[in-house]
């Protein structure tokens, strides 16, 4: 039996159909009964599998887990499709003892609910319990037009912590970023080391403010902690070149860099290219940092991309990060410390593979050893 697999996004939003299409899924425009705040995930699927008699099995991937990856999806395509489940979910093992909950006012004492206080055993010693972590559902029709993601013959898939990150409130972004940069999935083009990083001046490394003296003089103010960030970026080896919309070569001067900047440009765009051009990088190697629709252009280009906490709107929709901090605030170090841990990521990826080609040449020349003292046996 064959199955084919289709991408669908599920919205009632423009922009989200937009972005899905260019990225090669199919939509389906969800009507307003299954488009309000308490709509389920179930109700949604429920109308897709009605406009789509097609479908057999629908793998339900929430957005709000951004660690997923691609090799657990086949592998749970495959207890779908050759082991004969009819659906499967996703869960992760967590090592936390539980005890009842006691409502205020009541009188009654807790009770443990997964272990014997008299023979408390350390955690790490104890395999866990598994709990479900919303990355998601995959079920055949005939269960969910019954009401069930989860049902008849069942299996789960237990992801790795480091990949089970679940979205659900405010304070679960910053972790759920670090966690990303860290065991993220980013497709199947390695990243690679950045050698350039590009910063506009105005708004950027400065706050965007020009003070005019009377008799003339203008000042700008910039942060300390953004001149560390480049001395640090020039220590890892990566060139920090700066660029300007107007002529700013003074303020350069005073703030004594020492980079590569140029000033007065009317197309940044073709600077960037230049540059990259002129020190033989790919864009890969390439990350920007501006804010404003001067820098569109060459934030879509650059393989890495920031912008301020204040940048312009069409800047931040160009840019793949957006920093917390403000303009002339420390915007520019804290990329500094985004690259980083990017690049830990790529350092820790290209261990890991030369680890695995060892192994395997490692064991390539055992089996070529066995070979040669069977045929040596032989031989006798």
């Amino acid at each position: 039996c064959l199955f084919s697999w289709v991408i669908w996004v599920s919205t009632d939003h423009d922009e989200i159909e937009k972005v899905a299409k260019q990225f090669g899924a199919k939509v389906h425009r969800r009507s307003p009964e299954v488009s309000q705040d308490s709509s389920t995930s179930l109700e949604a699927i429920t109308e897709f599998l009605n406009h789509h008699r097609e479908v057999d099995i629908v793998g339900n991937i929430q957005a709000t887990s951004p660690c997923l990856h691609p090799s657990d999806l086949i592998k749970v395509a495959d207890l779908i499709q050759k082991e004969g489940f009819d659906s499967v979910f996703s869960v992760v093992r967590r090592h936390q003892f539980r005890w009842s909950e006691v409502k205020k006012g009541d009188n009654k004492m807790t009770e443990p609910q997964n272990l014997n206080p008299a023979k408390r055993y350390r955690r790490q010693d104890w395999p866990g319990e598994l709990y479900e972590n919303g990355s998601f559902y995959f079920a055949k029709r005939h269960l969910i037009e019954k009401g069930y993601l989860q049902g008849g013959k069942m299996a789960y898939y237990e992801m790795r912590a480091e990949h089970s990150v679940d979205i659900d409130i405010d304070i679960d972004w910053p972790i759920a970023e670090q966690r990303v940069l860290s065991f993220g999935y980013f497709g199947k083009e390695p990243l690679k080391e950045v050698k350039l990083l590009v910063c506009s001046i105005d708004g950027c490394l400065t706050n965007g403010r020009i003070y005019v003296t009377e008799d003339h003089k203008e000042m700008v103010s910039y942060d300390y902690r953004d001149i560390v960030g480049i001395d640090l970026l020039k220590k890892r080896g990566i060139q920090v070149r700066l660029i300007s919309d107007r002529d700013c070569s003074k303020t350069l001067s005073a703030m004594q860099l020492r980079c590569v900047a140029k000033v007065n440009v009317t197309n940044k765009l073709q600077v960037l290219k230049d540059w990259q051009e002129d020190m033989g990088l790919s864009w890969k190697e390439v990350a920007y940092l501006g804010n404003e629709e001067s820098d569109v252009e060459c934030l879509k280009q650059a393989g890495m991309s920031a912008v301020p906490a204040d940048a312009c709107a069409a800047a931040q929709k160009a840019a793949a990060y957006i920093c917390k901090s403000r303009g002339g605030c420390g915007a520019v170090r804290e990329f500094a410390e985004h690259i980083f841990l990017l690049l830990e990521k790529v350092n820790s990826a290209r261990k890991q593979l030369e680890e695995i080609s060892s192994a395997g040449k490692e064991m390539g020349r055992n089996e070529n050893s066995r070979k040669g003292n069977k045929e040596l046996m032989e031989k006798e």
